[in-house]
């Protein structure tokens, strides 16, 4: 499937949990205060921006944020919350479009950037990024590990989650870096039917996304497990790294 039919309008509204899950206060507040940071008082552009989650409280912090978004529905879930003035975003695919203007701080949070299905497209948004910024400009990419120590020999299927009412489990294709997210979501009630809704990603591993960066200019200047600073261990299941592009002589 292409992203801007996954991102439909089903998604778009089922998108936004106030105070739970991604946007609950001890994630979403921990990545603003350090997007803030990272800003240094300058602008700063969202990679696929979506229902604006992070632009928001991040704009409302005093940082002027401009967006990239693919899906019209979840651009219009943003229009519901902020106007063209408040949040301009440019309706186009992450990894070409352009934005007017310089900026000091581009971003990509929540494991975006593998919705972006090959290596060459990958190393585009890099690119992208890099056209972007100003000198000294800095871009963060927020993304998950892939667990493939836990997946069982001869088997392609991983469940990282069970919860009341939720299942979510993974399909690797390790050959080509393919994987399926399935998220299954059952009634409260105890109903025999659920909600199913499946997501394509390419997965990257650390190092690989360092080469990126590299070849658009960049270098890494930090990379943690989360958003507050935590230590990137070999047990890390995500991690916040920080690129940045050469400083100005």
């Amino acid at each position: 499937m292409l992203q801007n039919e996954i991102w439909d309008d089903h998604a778009a509204l089922s998108y936004d949990t106030p105070g739970s899950g991604m946007f609950a206060p001890t994630v979403l507040g921990s990545t603003v205060d350090r997007l803030v940071e990272l800003a240094e008082g300058g602008r700063a552009l969202e990679f696929a921006i979506g229902t604006g989650r992070v632009a928001l409280p991040l704009a409302a912090r005093g940082v002027p944020v401009s967006g990239i978004e693919l899906s019209n529905p979840m651009l219009d879930r943003l229009r519901a919350k902020a106007d063209e003035a408040t949040i301009p975003v440019v309706v186009g695919d992450m990894a070409t479009a352009r934005v007017p203007g310089s900026f000091q701080l581009v971003y990509l949070v929540y494991n975006t950037i593998s919705n972006l299905l090959t290596q060459a497209e990958q190393v585009a948004c890099f690119r992208n990024a890099a056209r972007h910024l100003a000198p000294g400009g800095r871009f963060v990419v927020e993304l998950w590990v892939p667990e493939l120590r836990k997946l069982p020999p001869g088997q392609q299927a991983m469940v990282w989650e069970s919860a009341t009412g939720y299942i979510g489990l993974d399909t690797y294709d390790v050959l080509r870096q393919q994987v399926v997210s399935h998220h299954f979501r059952f009634d409260a009630e105890g109903g025999r039917e659920a909600r199913m809704f499946r997501s394509p990603h390419r997965y990257i591993w650390p190092a690989e996304l360092d080469l990126m960066a590299e070849l658009a200019g960049m270098t890494l200047e930090s990379r943690h497990a989360d958003w507050v600073g935590g230590e990137f261990t070999a047990e890390s299941r995500s991690h916040v790294s920080v690129y940045r592009t050469a400083d100005p002589l």
